[in-house]
């Protein structure tokens, strides 16, 4: 399944500045491993030492937040639009 990846500011020195790319997988798992595979160094920004999805990085498949889903494990179906998000601290 082919979807769109929306990139924050902060990851897109690994997409050479680019805000969206395309991406394949059926899972969340397979998206970020096809974007590891076409922008390496991208999945050690989302995905910690376990390979689960960073504490303060969100990712929604369209609208809804995969932690709210399955995880890793949310289907990615073709076309749909995936953007990931860090979390912004402050006060």
């Amino acid at each position: 399944m082919s979807v769109t990846v929306r990139i924050p500011t902060i990851l897109r020195t690994y997409t050479k500045g680019r805000a969206e790319v395309a991406a394949e997988g059926g899972t969340l798992a397979e998206v970020i491993a096809d974007l590891e595979k076409n922008h390496t160094g991208i999945s050690a920004r989302v995905l910690d030492d376990q390979g689960k999805l960073r504490r303060f990085v969100n990712v929604y498949v369209n609208d809804d937040d995969v932690r709210f889903e399955q995880g890793l494990q949310t289907p990615t179906p073709e076309g749909a639009g995936v953007s990931i998000i860090p979390a912004v601290a402050g006060g």
